[in-house]
């Protein structure tokens, strides 16, 4: 089954309401260049949400991926970016 390509926007918007429901507010309080780690999301609601995320994308994201794009911001351009790359798309970046 093709996957639908995914906009960096799409991978952002899909983030803060996870976050903003993890953390019982509204989407429009979730920053997404704010750090993850400023969050206060315990270590297993954030493997809770990292597990989310790969369900919903389809593939595995590598543990070091929050660690170098360590905003919601910053990870949506990136999962886009690899994602394109998996779907053999150019990147047009």
């Amino acid at each position: 089954m093709p996957v639908q390509t995914l906009t960096p926007q799409a991978v952002q918007e899909w983030l803060v309401e996870k976050v903003a429901h993890k953390l019982g507010v509204a989407p429009t309080e979730v920053d997404p260049d704010q750090f993850f780690d400023e969050f206060d999301l315990d270590s297993t609601e954030a493997l809770v949400l990292s597990g989310e995320l790969e369900n919903w994308l389809g593939f595995e994201l590598e543990t070091t991926a929050l660690w170098y794009h360590p905003t919601i911001a910053e990870l949506s351009q990136y999962i886009a970016e690899k994602q394109s790359e998996q779907n053999g798309e150019p990147n047009g970046t």
